[in-house]
Parts: C-alpha cells; structure tokens; sequence
C-alpha cells in the first residue's frame, strides 16, 4: 500500500508534462505563451487603427474597415483579459 501514493505522484506528474511530439519547443525547455504581451499588442495595433484614421485619404470605405479592425482588435483584448480573470477558463 506504500507504493500507490509513489505511484500516484508520478502519473500526476506525467500527466502535467508536455509531449515534445505535441509541442517541438518542449523538447528544448520552453513552452508557453506572453498573455501580457499578446494583450499589450491588441491594445497598441487596436489604437494604431484610430490613428490611421487621419490621413490624406477621402473615401469611407477606408474609414470604416480601420474602425471596425480596430474596435475588433480590441473586443479581442478585453474578452481575452475576461476569458483570463474567470473561473470559467479552462
């Protein structure tokens, strides 16, 4: 009976482990993702949209396609900020 909690740590803690066959990057050590940075870069391209809005061009196509990728961009952000902040993630 000694044995079984031996055995129960290890197969929590393969369970926990990457593959290297899932994912190349963990054969090497590293495996993740940059939510902060992800989130930072929405917000700056979300607002760098905005800012092409002042230009030298007259149509309001163009207008409506940087409005809309922008406020995309970063209805992208902020639900993934929620998504992150609630208990409902995964």
């Amino acid at each position: 009976m000694a044995g079984t909690g031996l055995e129960k740590r290890k197969a929590t803690a393969a369970a926990q482990t990457v593959s290297p066959q899932d994912e190349p990057s963990a054969e090497w050590g590293w495996h993740g993702s940059f939510p902060r940075a992800t989130a930072f870069a929405g917000i700056l391209v979300g607002l760098a949209m905005f800012g092409m809005l002042i230009g030298n061009h007259t149509g309001l196509t163009e207008d409506l396609w940087l409005i809309g990728v922008g406020v995309g961009l970063l209805a992208g952000v902020g639900w993934l900020v929620h998504k992150r902040r609630t208990s409902w993630r995964r």
